[in-house]
């Protein structure tokens, strides 16, 4: 399994996760255009996307979801904005109920944001398997057995606290980020994440990153902080911070 995070954080989401000859994506909240320009990798062109799923209706997620074909697209709602369609079947997604598409099966689980039914995924090829998990402010505890020592995590690290409270966004807008319907920070990110992983991950991609109330350096010292007072140790795991401007290319 292969991925490339192409952009993540509050102006524009897309993931690709490509196995087998098949590539699916998660999220559109990009251009057609970078889209078409990281599928070159895989020697595929925008119309070799088996499926598009969308974990939710922000625009960050899905604002050039129109560009894709009705028939491929994939979420937990019947509508979505800026996509001209009604999503039912199959491709209306339901928490904990898994899809198949290609050599995948994807199953959502659901997340907890101020947009109605967010859900994150736990994508598998039959070898290896992967979660991705953002915009929740946190992570229910039913998900927990789906997402036990896998091979790869795109996980949120939204925010620094003291840089949050510090900045100069308006008091409802922090209250909002910290909720329990807002994002993951830092802390709650790793220690999220000391509790999942185990002997078979190999990677970890932090996303979603604040570019006002967070930086790099910050999500991966905390990240490392808090493994060794929750583990005792740094789990030799390949760990990174995404970003909106240059892709993050993953797995084997």
């Amino acid at each position: 399994m292969k991925f490339d995070v192409i952009s993540s954080g509050s102006k524009g989401n897309a993931t690709l996760i490509y196995s087998k000859g098949c590539c699916i994506q998660i999220d559109f909240g990009i251009s057609k255009r970078r889209i078409c320009n990281a599928l070159t990798q895989f020697e595929l062109n925008f119309e070799d996307v088996e499926a598009f799923f969308i974990s939710h209706g922000h625009s960050d997620h899905c604002s050039d979801i129109q560009q894709a074909s009705k028939e491929k697209v994939y979420a937990s709602s019947p509508s979505i904005p800026k996509f001209n369609g009604v999503i039912s079947g199959e491709h209306l997604l339901i928490p904990y109920k898994s899809v198949s598409v290609g050599p995948f099966t994807i199953t959502p689980i659901p997340l907890v944001h101020d947009y109605k039914n967010t859900i994150g995924f736990v994508v598998s090829d039959g070898e290896e398997t992967l979660a991705y998990i953002t915009d929740t402010g946190f992570v229910p505890e039913k998900n927990f057995s789906y997402l036990q020592n896998l091979d790869y995590y795109i996980f949120e690290s939204n925010h620094d606290t003291k840089m949050l409270y510090e900045s100069k966004r308006p008091d409802y807008l922090i209250r909002r980020i910290i909720s329990d319907t807002g994002h993951l920070s830092n802390v709650d990110s790793a220690f999220y994440l000391s509790t999942f992983v185990g002997d078979k991950t190999k990677e970890i991609v932090l996303v979603h990153l604040s570019s006002e109330c967070n930086r790099e350096d910050l999500a991966l010292e905390t990240y490392q902080t808090v493994m060794r007072k929750q583990l005792g140790f740094v789990p030799e795991i390949k760990v990174v911070a995404a970003s909106e401007t240059h892709e993050t290319v993953g797995g084997r």
